[in-house]
């Protein structure tokens, strides 16, 4: 396919466009709160992080969201456990604390649905590591979500990061794939990176699940289980995703 990728900050007219291209994620992870606060800010703050993919017809096919933020701080030094969460508030306060930021995190990847299987995705990554190059970093960051780690909810996700394909070694999972090929290095595991609670009803609206039962419930989509608690009329979805360093 052929592809224009440029900055929003580049291409502001496409920010309408940008938001039209629907996205293959769960319901329920559109309620994280942290996401539902800033993904906006993104793109109207730091367009220069945000690249938008045209095809030969000037349709936008591709997104990704990158953020700038300041690892080597007070109380920071190692990618946070709060992963995807944490990231994007360390962003935010840096950026109005005027703190100069020294590694881009990774926020998303987004392909539109009639783009799929065109390898679009591994061209994102490898576009947002040369405009964060551009921009002066040397590393840029990633708190990976496996995409296919919801088939098998309940294995662990310290063992499943890690997991490789015994034919050519690289990880089993085919999202964490595209990074290694890309050069990153799976470093550690980020074991609450978004965190969702909600009410019964409300999960019930998000999933179509009854929710009515004590314990964890395995729901589509999700990397691990929901744990319900019945009684007190509230679930909560703790999500794990992957770190993965990209040295420039």
């Amino acid at each position: 396919m052929e592809l224009t990728v440029t900055t929003l900050a580049e291409r502001p007219e496409l920010q309408g466009a940008l938001w039209a291209i629907k996205d293959l994620w769960p319901e329920f992870t559109l309620h994280d709160p942290v996401g539902w606060g800033y993904m906006a800010r993104i793109v109207t703050e730091l367009p220069e992080y945000v690249l938008v993919a045209t095809d030969a017809d000037g349709e936008v096919v591709a997104r990704a969201f990158s953020v700038p933020f300041r690892l080597a701080g007070e109380d920071r030094g190692e990618l946070p456990a709060r992963g995807w969460d944490e990231v994007m508030l360390w962003a935010f306060s840096d950026l109005r604390h005027g703190r100069t930021p020294d590694t881009v995190s990774a926020i998303e990847v987004c392909v539109a649905t009639k783009a799929l299987g065109q390898g679009l995705s591994g061209r994102m990554l490898a576009e947002m590591r040369d405009n964060a190059r551009r921009l002066g970093f040397s590393e840029v960051v990633a708190p990976v979500r496996p995409n296919a780690k919801h088939l098998e909810a309940g294995s662990s996700i310290h063992e499943y990061a890690f997991r490789t394909r015994e034919a050519d070694g690289l990880p089993h999972d085919p999202w964490l794939r595209v990074h290694v090929r890309a050069g990153g290095v799976i470093e550690a595991v980020a074991p609450a990176s978004m965190t969702i609670s909600g009410s019964l009803d409300q999960w019930r609206r998000w999933t179509g699940l009854p929710f009515d039962t004590e314990g964890p419930v395995e729901v589509p989509g999700a990397l691990v289980p929901v744990h319900c608690e019945a009684a007190r009329g509230y679930a909560v979805y703790v999500e794990p995703n992957v770190w993965v360093r990209h040295r420039l």
